[in-house]
């Protein structure tokens, strides 16, 4: 006779199925955590003495916080410059590449002509190249055309360097799109320019905000091009490019450094705040699809 005997492995499985939701959280937690706190810490490092910095260690606020530090690093490096340079060459070249890579992403997406595939192609190929890797015949392109130690010797390039990726994008979100509306608008007589800017357009808000956020902050972060490009006009500088006046050649405001960054990340997150509804659609979108 043989008797049956319940199996001490489902209890403790399922004690596992209960806690694992909670070490999950916890993972999730600690994990936010160490990527959230270097933030933190250099927020309030800004605030700290030159003193309190090299004292305090990994403690993120001081007891009495340097609100001063914001104005000495501010006209200190010239920051009002850096400023602005940034924010105009940003906002421009986020507008180019939405425009243009928009109405290519709309046209690769909706039509077929001759040479698409290489098109498609030549696009897919473009992203395994980093800027970096041609610096120095876009600085010769540049020079030729009179343009550089102006704006519009980084905007160009800058421009240059996204259309390929957010092309992609846009067809991409385009495609997923349903052809019904733009059918219906050609049958009633409205031409190619209308149809893409009255009735496609509006339907990609998700794709553009997520775009101009991605593009945005690229250029808000570039260093590189900015640098090579303004090397005879330092007024022209941005603030990725200006915020190595506070490193000098025996001694470094590391106050002024986090200050300096601060200041600097600032509209970006004011941006991510203003576009996260879109941000938030387009991801859904794109999961849902």
């Amino acid at each position: 006779m043989t008797t049956a005997t319940a199996s001490p492995s489902k209890p403790h499985s399922s004690r596992l199925a209960q806690l694992r939701p909670y070490l999950l959280h916890a993972g999730l937690l600690l994990a936010g955590f160490y990527y959230v706190y270097p933030f933190i810490w250099m927020v309030g490092s800004a605030l700290k003495t030159p003193g309190d910095f090299f004292t305090m260690g990994l403690q993120a606020f001081p007891e009495n916080p340097q609100w001063q530090n914001f104005p000495d690093a501010w006209n200190g490096a010239n920051f009002g410059v850096y400023f602005f340079n940034s924010v105009f060459i940003s906002v421009i070249a986020t507008v180019c590449v939405i425009i243009l890579t928009a109405m290519t992403g709309y046209v690769i997406s909706r039509h077929e002509f001759p040479g698409r595939r290489v098109v498609i192609g030549l696009m897919a190929a473009l992203f395994f190249f980093q800027g970096g890797y041609a610096i120095l015949p876009l600085f010769d392109l540049v020079l030729s055309l009179g343009l550089l130690n102006t704006y519009w010797s980084i905007i160009l390039v800058e421009v240059a360097g996204g259309l390929a990726y957010f092309t992609a994008m846009f067809s991409g979100y385009f495609v997923s799109l349903p052809k019904e509306l733009e059918e219906s608008a050609a049958i009633d007589g409205a031409s190619f320019p209308m149809i893409f800017w009255k009735i496609a357009l509006p339907q990609a808000r998700p794709m553009i905000a997520t775009v101009g956020l991605f593009y945005f902050m690229s250029v808000w972060n570039s260093y590189l091009i900015p640098l090579v490009m303004t090397l005879g006009n330092k007024n022209l500088r941005t603030l990725a490019v200006g915020m190595t006046a506070f490193f000098g050649e025996n001694s470094t405001q590391w106050t002024w450094v986090c200050a300096g960054a601060v200041i600097s990340i600032t509209p970006v997150m004011l941006l991510f705040v203003f576009l996260q509804r879109y941000f938030v659609e387009s991801i859904a979108g794109a999961v849902k699809g």
